[in-house]
């Protein structure tokens, strides 16, 4: 098991940029393929982006594609999310998730192949 933790949420207005961390602690943070999701009110869980173990290969959303970069420093255990030109439409709590994985450059984004998650953190984004 590994213990998640985010921070960096907060309110900002349209345009404006956040970025968001995943701490993690426990286990080999290496050996996890990570992502982040979002949920906003009354919304289901939704896929944000993913990262491979080594961080080498990566996939987002269509909703997010240039505008948000998921990175991940091994040796500090820790996951990013660089978030900019945010949209109200960004408006959600944002939760990262880690699975154990095999391979180094696979990526996951599907919910229920993640199997430890952070409480999340709320991002507002006024227009």
């Amino acid at each position: 098991q590994v213990q998640l933790v985010e921070s960096g949420g907060g309110l900002v207005q349209a345009g404006d940029s956040l970025r968001l961390s995943c701490a993690a602690s426990g286990r080999t943070f290496s050996s996890y393929a990570m992502g982040w999701f979002r949920q906003a009110p009354g919304k289901e869980r939704e896929f944000v982006a993913a990262i491979s173990r080594s961080g080498s290969s990566t996939y987002y959303a269509d909703s997010v594609k240039g505008r948000l970069t998921i990175s991940r420093d091994n040796a500090k255990k820790t996951m990013y999310l660089q978030m900019n030109s945010l949209k109200p439409e960004d408006t959600a709590v944002y939760s990262c998730a880690a699975t154990e994985i095999s391979f180094q450059t696979t990526v996951v984004i599907t919910t229920t192949r993640y199997d430890n998650w952070g409480q999340g953190t709320q991002v507002t984004v006024s227009s």
